[in-house]
């Protein structure tokens, strides 16, 4: 049965280093769409669509398909099958693009990675607000030699498992993308790069004497310049909302990925994750092209 333009697509998701997702697991999601429902794989063992026909809700769609999956360490994402392909593409960095908080690892060489740590989580968390927690934090590493950046950026940080791919695939395909941080232009610079971004946004440390001078250059690019940025590409670009897609992990991302025509918080704080209207807890990075439509074969080889 061919698929109609008000069709919903449901994408099942496994990490790729545990491909659990079975012919078995499939066709028991399948039936519990109903007997309409097309099934495609992506990509043997790791994603496979469902496109279910029709005007459902994604949401009751994807209540269904958790409680049959329930337990099964599988991502689920539903959304309008038309709409899917995206032009534009937000991303956070720290604990997103990469597996570190780069402000956590500055404070640790100062000694002070336990109480930078804990402003930074309850910031993420939304329990702070995020501009004077940075500054806080900022204050701690006065006086920090500013060539600790690069030695960090060597040894200690690590970028996400599919990052890349991801970047590369869309750019490929023809989207705009853009690392967009509450953290540091010494880190998104030089990571922005590494992964293949076209632009990176982020605050300015100030340094004076080869030293961090404990202060931040303001404004402070937080959540609403998050968002600002997000309708700005957009606008630039003329793009429509729906092609527009935006991934972060805690509380100062909400207003983007929010705005976004597909926000999705990846391993996200828990009030984070019950917002966006997508949510990965399982996979890589890889699964914001697999929640796209690209096909393995499609997706850039890093």
């Amino acid at each position: 049965m061919a698929s109609s333009q008000n069709s919903l697509v449901a994408t099942l998701i496994a990490n790729p280093s545990r491909p659990v997702l079975t012919d078995e697991i499939m066709a028991l999601a399948a039936t519990s769409l109903g007997q309409e429902t097309e099934r495609s794989v992506l990509a043997r063992g790791i994603a496979a669509d469902l496109i279910v026909p029709g005007t459902g809700q994604p949401k009751s769609v994807e209540a269904a398909l958790r409680q049959v999956l329930a337990g099964q360490p599988i991502d689920i994402v539903v959304q309008p099958l038309a709409t899917r392909r995206k032009r534009l593409f937000l991303a956070d960095m720290d604990s997103t693009m990469i597996g570190q908080e780069c402000i956590d690892e500055l404070a640790d060489y100062v000694g002070l990675k336990r109480e930078v740590s804990e402003i930074t989580e309850r910031a993420m968390r939304g329990e702070v607000a995020f501009e004077p927690a940075l500054r806080e934090r900022v204050a701690l590493l006065k006086n920090l030699p500013v060539n600790v950046v690069d030695e960090i950026i060597e040894k200690r940080i690590t970028l996400t498992p599919g990052g890349r791919a991801l970047v590369q695939t869309m750019r490929a395909s023809g989207a705009y993308t853009c690392l967009v941080s509450g953290g540091f232009t010494l880190f998104t610079g030089p990571i922005g790069a590494k992964i293949g971004f076209n632009e990176h946004r982020s605050n300015r440390l100030i340094v004076e004497g080869g030293k961090l001078a404990g202060q931040v250059e303001e404004p402070i690019l937080g959540r609403e310049a998050k968002l600002t940025t997000l309708v700005e590409l957009r606008t630039r670009f003329g793009l429509a909302h729906h092609e527009t897609m935006a991934v972060g992990d805690g509380a100062n991302d909400l207003a983007m990925l929010e705005e976004a025509g597909l926000g999705v918080a990846f391993h996200a704080k828990p009030a984070v994750a019950a917002a966006a209207q997508a949510r990965i807890d399982h996979s890589d990075l890889s699964a914001l092209l697999y929640m796209q439509g690209y096909r393995m074969d499609e997706i850039a080889d890093i």
